[in-house]
């Protein structure tokens, strides 16, 4: 990170008066939170649309639902990093200031709000969340494992299964129903008040960063050349060039929570 990048970086954040952050998989990697795309990443590992789609859960529930649950048990493990922290208190003196604030995130571990974040927009759900496929209730679940049957289950091999999961031990609603991951899996819409806040966020923001995001997804990639448009100023913090790295202002290379503390440790210029 040169210094003059920096400076400048920091100048424009001083001044800004609405800002906005979309965040990816690769601001939490160094929580121990798997990425999708990079080395070692989910995606590399299974094929998404056999584990992680509607058709997936209509085959196999119980496999959907071992993905989940271990991946829950990763995450319960895991604590906010020095990126995240920088983030919230970002947040914190910003919107003290009388600033607009808004966190965007494609992540569903969590993370964000264990730090401190307030009300991210979380794009894609979140693991913590549950969805009764009866009732359509939405309800906050940590248990670990999601019910007994899942103990000791592991990480699941879709070509190789061990066991199938009956209905009966899937988890259940109160109302009898069976629950499902509060997830936006491939070929779902995101729900429209999440797009609807991301874009206002996004829309007339004075400086975009983007951290920890490879940016091919849409419609996440497309809030990068929406902000462009709108005439704000792009930075991005990643480990490698993303998809939008062409677009930015400002590249810093490296990990959010090696380069966010310093980066962040500005206070807004006082109003007129």
């Amino acid at each position: 990170m040169s210094t003059a990048s920096r400076e400048r970086f920091q100048s424009s954040l001083r001044r800004a008066r609405k800002i906005a952050v979309l965040t990816g998989a690769g601001v939490s990697a160094e929580s121990g939170i798997p990425t999708f795309r990079g080395a070692g990443g989910l995606w590399r590992r299974y094929d998404a649309t056999s584990i992680a789609s509607p058709e997936a859960w209509q085959r196999d529930p119980g496999l959907v639902w071992e993905f989940y649950n271990h991946r829950r048990e990763r995450a319960l493990g895991c604590a906010p990093n020095p990126g995240h922290r920088a983030l919230a208190r970002l947040e914190a003196v910003w919107r003290d200031a009388g600033r607009t604030f808004t966190l965007i995130t494609q992540n569903v571990d969590g993370l964000h709000e264990q730090a401190g974040s307030r009300d991210p927009v979380r794009l894609h759900g979140s693991l913590w969340q549950v969805r009764c496929l009866a009732c359509g209730s939405v309800t906050e679940n940590r248990d670990v494992p999601i019910t007994p049957a899942f103990a000791g289950s592991g990480s699941p091999d879709p070509d190789a299964r061990a066991r199938r999961f009956t209905a009966a031990e899937l988890p259940h609603c109160r109302c009898g129903g069976v629950l499902r991951p509060h997830i936006v899996w491939f070929g779902e819409a995101l729900e429209e008040r999440d797009l609807a806040a991301a874009a206002a966020g996004v829309e007339g923001c004075d400086l975009l960063l983007v951290v920890g995001t490879s940016a091919v997804v849409y419609p996440a990639a497309g809030f990068v050349p929406l902000a462009r448009r709108h005439g704000a100023l792009i930075a991005e913090v990643n480990v490698e060039p993303s998809a939008v790295t062409s677009l930015c202002d400002f590249v810093f290379t490296g990990g959010a929570g090696e380069i966010l503390p310093s980066l962040l440790d500005v206070a807004p210029e006082p109003a007129p």
